[in-house]
């Protein structure tokens, strides 16, 4: 019997110890992945420290893998698609980034991600292209999905699905960092706003942001996103068009008149990181237009839980973002999130793998010292350990 090495949480607030287990054989639609390197969550150390999710011990924790596919179960595509453009998986060759399911399968030990061989849904990982290391495709699957999730929680059509509208509000007129807006040749009327742009999925939330704004028929002229000063540039340089410094005291204030100065309004706002009641100042500020009529809810999409004792603010929705329990709705998210636009827009360079990765250490044993690594903060980097390299 085939066996492999494993981080394993035996009790809530115990350390991880290492362990040997039985390598799984993948079923259906699964594939069995040598696991290359791990990225860290928030959400490894509240399952590590706090037993969040976890109904029954021991598991394996962690989501976020790169690795080789060393086997796939039935019903798994193992050749191109002969319609249509498809991610397809052979073993010994494919390798992918992939989002581990432990949530989605009662934290069973063989789908969580801290461990030398993970069993993942298909859907739940995408192909890499050349040029993109273990340590580099790990930092993706987590970053890519919430803010992907988040604008589909919002209720943001998907690229090439916004239909254009009879009118727009305004003119983009230009702003801070406004290289890359002027391809856009009809008018647009939003700009959308990512809180915490520094943190993992606030990067990849300013890429996904951007790939929205330079769709043709998108309501959105402009990306703007806060961040600490000194990640400004680095913020800037994956697509935002303005940078605030969300420490400053009167940054509502900034954003809010930053927008109108461009011509623009703020209905949609991504929380990666960060303090809700900001966020739901700045749209505040644009449910009513210059009639004094009501435009339709605003939107905040958190990716932090949402506190039970949040204000409530009149016109402005917040939603948590969270994939769907249901089955069959998880997986065909995943598929578009992970094997549409992750895929292609990795293929044809339009994002790239973000923040930089931080190697804390190598092998099982360095996983505890990232996951407490983590827990002292970090900010424009993303924590990884290799495992099997």
């Amino acid at each position: 019997m085939a066996t492999h090495l494993a981080a394993v949480s035996i009790a809530k607030g115990e350390p991880l110890r290492i362990q040997t287990r039985s390598t799984p054989k993948p079923g259906k639609g699964e594939l069995l992945i040598e696991v290359k390197s791990v990225a860290f969550n928030p959400a490894d150390r509240i399952m590590r420290d706090q037993g969040l999710f976890i109904s029954k011990y021991p598991t394996v924790v962690g989501f976020d893998i790169s690795g080789l596919v060393l086997d796939v179960g039935d019903n798994v595509p193992v050749e191109a698609p002969g319609e249509g453009p498809g991610p397809f998986f052979q073993a010994g060759i494919t390798r992918v980034a992939a989002y581990a399911a432990p949530i989605w399968r009662s934290c069973h030990p063989d789908y969580g991600a801290f461990q030398e061989r993970c069993l993942v849904p298909w859907q739940h990982a995408v192909p890499l292209p050349e040029g993109i290391s273990w340590n580099q495709a790990a930092t993706l699957p987590v970053a890519a999905e919430v803010p992907l999730n988040a604008w589909d929680v919002m209720g943001i059509p998907r690229v090439g699905q916004f239909i254009p509208p009879a009118s727009i509000p305004a003119t983009f007129s230009g702003g801070d960092n406004s290289k890359g807006t002027q391809n856009n040749k009809r008018d647009k009327g939003e700009a959308l706003l990512i809180w915490g742009a520094s943190s993992s999925v606030g990067t990849m939330g300013v890429q996904s942001a951007r790939v929205l704004r330079e769709d043709y028929n998108s309501s959105f002229a402009a990306v703007y996103a806060t961040a600490g000063a000194a990640n400004h540039e680095y913020v800037a340089s994956l697509g935002a068009d303005r940078v605030f410094d969300y420490k400053e005291p009167r940054v509502v204030d900034a954003i809010v008149s930053a927008a109108r100065e461009d011509g623009l309004v703020i209905r949609y706002c991504f929380l990666a990181t960060g303090q809700l009641a900001p966020c739901q100042a700045v749209l505040q500020a644009f449910i009513k237009n210059k009639q004094g009529r009501e435009y339709c809810n605003a939107q905040i999409a958190s990716a932090p839980v949402i506190p039970q004792d949040a204000k409530e603010v009149n016109g402005v929705n917040t939603i948590f973002v969270l994939p769907s329990m249901d089955e069959s709705e998880r997986l065909a998210q995943f598929k578009y999130w992970m094997g549409t636009w992750l895929r292609e827009n990795l293929a044809k360079g339009a994002v790239r793998p973000s923040p930089e990765p931080r190697v804390v250490g190598k092998g099982l044993g360095a996983i505890n010292v990232g996951l407490e690594e983590l827990l002292k903060g970090v900010s424009c980097t993303k924590l990884v350990v290799e495992i099997t390299q």
